[in-house]
């Protein structure tokens, strides 16, 4: 994620520890999602529902946050791809 921002950044000032800092912050979702899933099983159709809509909520914070952090207009779909395929991984270690 570090080289992907890095590149596609208008501004020099992309450090590791802003995105790392960033990505952590929008696994807070991912962690109520891991909440839930003591109390009830997330391998139905309800659990299906509730992981695509916390991926997608993860995904769409991280990118809106790091295009503002880094002065990106208009690339906030290019960052929010690789930020939900950075989720699903934590969404699947979640589910099972």
């Amino acid at each position: 994620m570090y080289g992907l921002l890095y590149l596609m950044a208008t501004s020099p000032n992309v450090t590791i520890s802003t995105v790392t800092s960033v990505l952590g912050y929008c696994l807070l979702p991912m962690v109520v999602l891991a909440g839930v899933n003591v109390i009830l099983s997330l391998q139905g159709a309800v659990g299906l529902s509730l992981t695509i809509l916390t991926v997608l909520w993860c995904a769409m914070s991280a990118s809106k946050l790091l295009v503002t952090c880094f002065a990106m207009s208009h690339q906030q779909p290019l960052v929010a791809y690789p930020c939900a395929i950075l989720y699903s991984v934590f969404a699947l270690i979640t589910v099972f």
